[in-house]
């Protein structure tokens, strides 16, 4: 098997069916002033890696900074806008704003450069997801696509309204082994965690906003960038919104759990 796909855990105890994480388990850095990142999958995260999913990580950029033109090869990379507007550029003549609400699929194939760049006068706020291209996939050439949320299909599970990105029902022509939804809670209204299913286990990040997590065994305040983790066999478990919308992405991969 590549190595790029298996996973690096480090310092992190993953044997149980469930687990909750508050975001301090996971580095957040600011390498340049304009810049503040939460590194939940990679970088110095003890999730250094999850099967082909090399991180899942916040990003926040100052108004008229960002990142000039730098190359990626072998990867796609997935963008989801949360605040503020994201401005696009590479060498395959793609080019334009990622607004909030948006996600934009970007497949390097063997070389593309790009630029991402804050434009405006106020923060912009991202995840951004780098998976390892399925190898079957490797040799397609560069391209892109962005799509709406509000564009994507949706379901309902419980109070939350959720939209299939990648997999099977996904709304992007993805090249990765993996599946990832978008759910949004309104303000008060509960959701039970969609478990994974066998052969994959579950790796959930609240990207905005705040509420609870519950049980039958444990009960935990939800922040902003806490994480769950969960197998098949978890027990069910419920997340409930506070005073606000909750945002939460769930990543389901090939199995990365110790048990």
């Amino acid at each position: 098997m590549n190595t790029m796909f298996e996973s690096v855990i480090n310092n992190l105890t993953i044997d149980a069916d469930l687990q909750f994480h508050k975001a301090n388990t996971f580095p957040t850095i600011r390498p340049v002033h304009w810049l503040k990142s939460h590194f939940a999958v990679g970088g110095m995260s003890p999730l250094q890696r999850l099967s082909g999913m090399l991180t899942a990580h916040m990003t926040q950029i100052a108004p008229h900074n960002g990142f000039r033109w730098h190359p990626h090869r072998g990867l796609e990379i997935f963008t989801y806008v949360i605040d503020g507007e994201l401005y696009h550029e590479d060498t395959t003549g793609g080019q334009g704003a990622i607004t909030a609400g948006e996600v934009q699929r970007m497949f390097s194939g063997n070389f593309i450069q790009h630029q991402e760049l804050n434009l405006t006068d106020e923060f912009t706020r991202v995840i951004q997801i780098w998976f390892v291209a399925d190898v079957e996939h490797m040799g397609l050439p560069p391209h892109y696509e962005q799509t709406k949320l509000s564009s994507m299909t949706t379901r309902s599970v419980g109070d939350a309204i959720v939209r299939d990105i990648i997999g099977p029902n996904g709304a992007t022509d993805a090249h990765v082994s993996a599946r990832l939804t978008s759910s949004i809670l309104p303000a008060g209204g509960s959701a039970t965690v969609e478990l994974p299913q066998p052969g994959e286990d579950l790796f959930l990040y609240f990207v905005d906003g705040n509420g609870r997590f519950q049980s039958p065994t444990q009960q935990n305040k939800i922040d902003i960038y806490d994480v769950v983790l969960a197998t098949p066999e978890a027990e069910t478990a419920v997340i409930t919104a506070g005073d606000k919308p909750l945002n939460y992405l769930s990543f389901y991969l090939k199995p990365f759990m110790q048990n």
